[in-house]
């Protein structure tokens, strides 16, 4: 049994639709997509005497063999990145183990 991980993106919204066109080319179509509002370690966006502290992301979540871990989030940094070196608010990727896995519909536990 392949031991399964967790790839969570939290991604620019302008940047959702590359990096899932990204994941699907690379042979990953199975994404959830959730509109998220957050915040890094700059505490959000201040214009003028404006701060903006819930700034909208998207997550992407994605279930990928282990062995697939480095090209997945290889294939998520380029196609999510703002420009060549990145930018503050581009996201983050958390990669989390998981346990088990059930099909609703059938109730067969995956191997």
């Amino acid at each position: 049994m392949s031991k399964k991980l967790l790839v969570r993106s939290i991604v620019r919204p302008e940047k959702a639709d590359a990096v899932l066109k990204s994941l699907f080319e690379a042979g990953y179509p199975a994404v959830t997509k959730i509109p998220v509002f957050g915040r890094g370690k700059q505490r959000g966006l201040k214009v003028g005497e404006v701060t903006y502290d819930e700034l909208p992301k998207e997550m992407l979540m994605t279930v990928i063999p282990e062995a697939d871990k480095d090209f997945v989030v290889k294939a998520v940094l380029q196609s999510a990145r703002t420009s060549e070196k990145g930018n503050y608010g581009d996201g983050k990727i958390f990669i989390s183990p998981v346990d088990e896995i059930y099909t609703i519909s059938s109730g067969v536990k995956e191997a």
